[in-house]
């Protein structure tokens, strides 16, 4: 019985900023000329337009949250535990308020109906957490089952998508709610370093929330008919992420687009051959905004149409990446026109891992 991604909706955190006001603030808080101008050249090759932040420390004359200055202007950089205190308080807030928007969509579906939570985010950490009080904040029943996937990074939303399949697949009346919610700007990090100038030019705050089951659609839909998991081991160690005193500490290298863009067309052969599918029958493409030159170096492998990518890069235009969210709101974006045939979604996250799911929209 196949499972069905019913609705999405997006949400994002009240303080938006435009990029170059990020930008400018970020060298206000750099030590030297030299980093500045780094800041300066990464920032307005981002193709990113707007972050949002639950933070409101990246507009100028912002009362600060977290990101407090010295006596010299300089970033005196929170630690961890600081970090994951506004965490703690906001992803509750935005998860509820993501899930309220939710149930407020979802035609045919009521907050009884619920019988799964599968919670996804990297960026923080709270015991009970957003998957918990989703349950009190949206009044569903105390026996809803909660999973929550932790720490994979931007391909986390697959996994999830995944699981909630598996679910209704071996009970047919589960409905389950599937949530990717990160604050990723809660981890800046003021350093001289190209790769995490680069890393901090991309990130952003957003959630996303979606309802699976096996009912037939009444409303737009997609139905999910395959998903893959492969791995690229030559970039282990280009792109990862642990947790530090100060924060978690990401490592995007600038090589990412390069492994990615050099071994992407092979690795989707084998995905579409194993389903009796090749290139050309793929009509739609979602791929996972992780930054421009990771679209274009996508673009440029696979031999896309210019277009091809349009919705994947408005994403990235108006909302940066919001790592595990970002694919649900290019999803989501996609559903609102007429889609016709078989999409093919994509993400990237540590390791470096691929993950693919082919959609049929209903």
């Amino acid at each position: 019985m196949p499972a069905y991604i019913h609705h999405i909706v997006t949400q994002v955190p009240q303080h938006a900023s435009a990029q170059t006001e990020v930008r400018d603030r970020m060298k206000e808080w750099a030590p030297e000329t030299k980093t500045r101008r780094l800041i300066q050249t990464l920032y307005n090759r981002s193709g990113i337009e707007t972050r949002h932040s639950v933070c409101p420390d990246f507009t100028a004359g912002s009362e600060p949250l977290l990101y407090f200055t010295d006596e010299q202007g300089l970033l005196v950089s929170p630690s961890t535990g600081q970090r994951n205190r506004v965490y703690a308080r906001a992803a509750r807030s935005l998860a509820s308020e993501t899930g309220r928007r939710l149930m407020e969509k979802a035609t045919g579906f009521a907050p009884a109906d619920i019988t799964h939570i599968v919670f996804a985010s990297c960026t923080g950490f709270s015991n009970p957490g957003p998957d918990y009080h989703l349950i009190r904040d949206l009044g569903l029943s105390q026996s809803v089952e909660r999973y929550t996937l932790g720490f994979m990074g931007c391909y986390a939303a697959f996994p999830a998508l995944r699981m909630a399949a598996q679910f209704c697949e071996a009970r047919p009346q589960a409905v389950v709610l599937v949530m990717c919610l990160e604050l990723c700007t809660l981890h800046l990090q003021m350093t001289d370093q190209p790769d995490d100038i680069l890393a901090h030019s991309l990130f952003a705050d957003g959630a996303a929330a979606a309802i699976v089951s096996a009912r037939p659609p009444t409303g737009p839909a997609w139905r999910m008919d395959s998903f893959e998991s492969a791995l690229l081991p030559m970039g282990e160690s280009d792109m990862a992420w642990d947790i530090g005193d100060q924060g978690f500490n990401i490592v995007l290298s600038s090589y990412v687009p390069d492994v990615i863009g050099t071994n992407i067309h092979g690795l989707l052969a084998g995905v579409l051959g194993r389903q009796e599918k090749i290139q050309t029958d793929v009509q739609n493409w979602a791929v996972h905004p992780g930054g421009r030159s990771i679209l274009d170096k996508v673009s440029q492998s696979l031999a896309l149409p210019e277009d091809a990518l349009q919705t994947s890069r408005s994403i990235l235009k108006d909302y940066g990446n919001m790592s595990s969210a970002t694919i649900l709101f290019v999803l989501a974006r996609m559903l609102q026109q007429p889609v016709q045939g078989t999409t093919c979604a994509l993400a990237f996250g540590p390791g470096l891992t691929v993950e693919t799911a082919l959609l049929e929209p209903v």
